[in-house]
């Protein structure tokens, strides 16, 4: 069982902005997958499935992004799994748009849902960085990770939302590598 948790804030205001990336990626994994029904469990929307011959459970922590840890860390204990079972899906502001890289560790970047999770189980989880772009200047930040995303960038993140449930396969058999190469591909114009 590997557990993939998608970043993001509840309610149907933050559906569409660039910080809600990791619960858009959770929705195409569920939908192009196969997924069951979604359901509360957690303090999370939870749903269970196949993705290749792993089984994976989706994670969309109802909690708020400062507090996502808690329910990750209740995921990972009832299934009695460590952390390096987890994969966390966010939004990456020091990444070009659009673009997917993996790493297992490292920083937080600011990110204060990695910082909850890193807080509940230390930094050793992979991590699937979805690229939002910087804006620019550091008083721009927050209004850019807390801003919907603009309707010129809705066919690039449908094309990016694709690709990535299309590849998952490379990622769910621990191929991160092939993974991106796939995505990066799938992406071309």
């Amino acid at each position: 069982m590997q557990i993939w948790v998608g970043l993001g804030n509840p309610g149907a205001q933050y559906a569409l902005q660039r910080h809600n990336v990791g619960f858009m990626v959770a929705d195409a994994l569920a939908a192009i997958h196969d997924f069951g029904p979604w359901q509360k469990k957690f303090r999370s929307l939870v749903s269970e499935g196949r993705i290749g011959r792993q089984r994976v459970l989706l994670l969309k922590p109802q909690t708020f992004m400062n507090d996502s840890g808690d329910a990750v860390q209740q995921a990972l204990r009832f299934f009695k799994l460590e952390p390096d079972a987890l994969t966390a899906i966010h939004d990456e502001l020091d990444l070009a748009a659009m673009k997917v890289k993996v790493r297992t560790g490292g920083g937080l970047a600011g990110h204060n849902g990695l910082r909850s999770i890193d807080a509940n189980l230390g930094p050793d989880f992979r991590r699937i960085r979805i690229g939002i772009g910087h804006p620019g200047h550091k008083d721009k930040v927050t209004g850019h990770v807390l801003g919907n995303y603009a309707k010129s960038e809705m066919d690039a993140l449908s094309d990016l939302l694709a690709a990535v449930a299309a590849e998952a396969e490379w990622l769910a058999d621990g191929d991160e590598v092939r993974f991106m190469n796939e995505v990066a591909l799938r992406q071309q114009p």
